[in-house]
């Protein structure tokens, strides 16, 4: 049997990422980690807090007394704040602007990335977010760095919202998701960037089963 790989996939907000990257896991029977959804809920518990955004040491001590968990259902992926599911609550515009903020700050990137390699540790893995390939599986057999346009990241953000019954206007989701660019390439801690070692792919004019499909063909050449 041959041994499983770690696949990690990078990009910007609304790439696709976390959607390709369920099919591929699924495909290969690999476990899906969706850091963004950890990162997510962190912010949500900060948020209901009130606890200061912009305090690094504020939001790493709450990240110390805050248990985060993801667990495969046939449904999908469930994300576990404190052993509540916070799976939809972490997808609303109020948590999306403020998921940036968070991430930035090295006290919880420090405290995520430990959490995350340990989710990774002896397995078959495909782990999607901004600093994967980079930073958090540094040694990933197979690293992507997916994107595309922001106008067309955009339109994919404004159908989910709408499917969620949010409606946003297409504007404002250009904007927030090149604010947000600019946050998560330019922070101190992790910024987001491609690896030397990954392979580019804009996923502009390709469907979300075309952008899985040529993954798939690159996780095979790694497995052979």
């Amino acid at each position: 049997m041959t041994n499983p790989i770690q696949i990690a996939i990078d990009g910007p907000a609304a790439a696709g990422k976390s959607t390709i990257a369920k099919i591929v896991a699924e495909q290969l029977g690999y476990t899906y980690i969706d850091t963004g959804a950890m990162y997510r809920a962190i912010t949500l518990k900060a948020l209901n807090e009130g606890i200061n955004m912009a305090s690094n040491e504020e939001a790493g001590e709450l990240l110390l007394r805050t248990e985060i968990d993801l667990q495969p259902t046939e449904a999908g992926q469930l994300v576990f704040l404190d052993n509540e599911d916070v799976t939809e609550a972490i997808r609303t515009q109020h948590v999306t602007k403020a998921v940036s903020e968070m991430a930035a700050h090295s006290l919880v990137r420090e405290r995520m990335v430990e959490l995350q390699r340990q989710l990774a540790e002896g397995r078959g893995v495909v782990m999607d977010g901004r600093d994967i390939g980079t930073h958090v599986l540094p040694e990933a057999a197979l690293k992507v760095y997916m994107s595309a346009t922001v106008e067309e990241r955009a339109r994919r953000r404004y159908d989910d919202n709408k499917n969620r019954g949010i409606d946003t206007p297409l504007a404002e989701l250009q904007a927030e998701i090149a604010t947000r660019d600019k946050m998560d390439s330019e922070r101190e801690s992790s910024p987001l960037r491609q690896s030397d070692d990954a392979i580019f792919l804009d996923t502009t004019n390709l469907s979300i089963q075309e952008a899985a499909d040529k993954i798939m063909q690159l996780a095979k050449e790694r497995l052979k």
